[in-house]
């Protein structure tokens, strides 16, 4: 009895951002412990969430909250969240959300992830869910864990590239679904280039037409609700639908390459770089969250002339109210159109879905009508210079 239950491996649950649950179990089961994960945010965990936290309180906690509670009830034996210095929900929400378990009465154990401690914070989150100190099997752990969040931000653009050409609608989302298995079934350096390889002839399945007249559009925002499904109410799924290609501004990966990985391993610009180079002329300081990368993301995609932007950001999160203010005042330098979109759980879906069908159409506008100007000139310089 005693060896069993030295032998039984910890359950170890993270929340659910994304995809990122795929590589923490990747690291977890490296180390010898068992990965709990939680059914995908959903109503429920929204539903348990809202009713355990403080009113005025964000989005993201509210969901954080309600999968752990689903997660507790399910048996894991660990909770753990990643934070890091600041005044936002990495820096304050762990604490509380830590406190607000205790005061339901649950017992499990809450570990921490300090993620802008770099390789430093990974392994000492590794040493203490583990209960080991084996180096080579944390630089393991923690190599596979970030490789896989990079092959699944690069399947995400992937996905976004082939849903907005899609001829059969689902047909993209389907050999997406397909795609994640293959990258969760390994957590070795050669399983993953096994699966690279699988993953890139199972996405180019996707019939598609090449010459569909796609629209291009930046995502930013608060880095949870841009890149949670369940948050944003799966809008790049309806873009995708009305035949637009979407790009995130902020995703796990590009949050790595400023936090965990080493300079002289970065290949050019990081996302806080061009926060520091494209948001001074408009936002001095970091002012908390993901506000001075919001601001340089506008300016950024008015640089690259696509066709829109979309700003998402949870109700009542200061630094995004902070950074919408600002954006009205870029407008002489950057005439990207924007939709500045806020969410809670008393979003409707109906609404929501209708701002984001008349910013399409927009869009769709504009872009036709530079086309149409851009010809206009065109044909005017030939004159002239058959004139001439």
């Amino acid at each position: 009895m005693t060896n069993k239950k030295e032998q039984k491996k910890k359950k170890i649950s993270f929340p659910h951002m994304g995809t990122i649950s795929y590589a923490w179990a990747a690291a977890l089961r490296i180390i010898g412990c068992e990965p709990y994960v939680e059914p995908y945010t959903s109503k429920k965990s929204l539903s348990l969430g809202t009713k355990h936290a403080p009113e005025a309180i964000c989005l993201p906690y509210k969901l954080i909250l309600g999968n752990f509670i689903e997660a507790i009830e399910g048996g894991t034996d660990y909770v753990a969240m990643i934070t890091s210095p600041g005044c936002c929900r990495l820096g304050e929400y762990g604490k509380c959300i830590e406190n607000a378990l205790h005061d339901l009465g649950y017992e499990t154990k809450y570990l921490e992830l300090q993620l802008y401690d770099g390789i430093k914070g990974m392994y000492n989150f590794l040493k203490e869910a583990s209960g080991k100190n084996n180096p080579f099997l944390f630089g393991r752990a923690i190599l596979i864990a970030i490789l896989k969040v990079f092959m699944l931000d690069k399947l995400e653009t992937q996905l976004s590239y082939y849903r907005a050409r899609e001829i059969h609608h689902g047909d993209a989302e389907k050999h997406y679904l397909k795609s994640l298995k293959y990258i969760d079934a390994h957590d070795t350096i050669s399983g993953l280039k096994k699966a690279k390889k699988q993953v890139d002839e199972e996405m180019k399945k996707v019939e598609i037409n090449p010459n569909k007249e796609v629209l291009y559009v930046d995502i930013t925002g608060e880095i949870y609700v841009v890149n949670d499904e369940f948050s944003n109410q799966s809008i790049e799924k309806e873009l995708g639908r009305m035949g637009v290609q979407v790009r995130r501004s902020l995703t796990v990966s590009s949050f790595l390459k400023d936090a965990i990985i080493p300079k002289i391993f970065r290949k050019g610009e990081t996302h806080l770089q061009r926060a520091d180079r494209l948001a001074k002329p408009y936002l001095m300081r970091d002012i908390g969250g993901d506000a001075l990368e919001c601001v340089s993301d506008v300016a950024y995609a008015n640089e690259r002339g696509i066709d829109g932007i979309i700003h998402i950001s949870p109700f009542t999160c200061m630094p995004e109210i902070m950074s919408q203010n600002i954006f009205p005042s870029m407008r002489e330098n950057c005439e990207i159109p924007i939709l500045p979109l806020i969410m809670d759980e008393q979003t409707g879906r109906a609404g929501y879905i209708t701002r984001i069908e008349a910013f399409v159409d927009l869009m769709r506008r504009r872009k036709r009508k530079r086309q149409m100007n851009a010809k206009k000139q065109n044909e005017t310089k030939e004159e002239q210079s058959i004139n001439n």
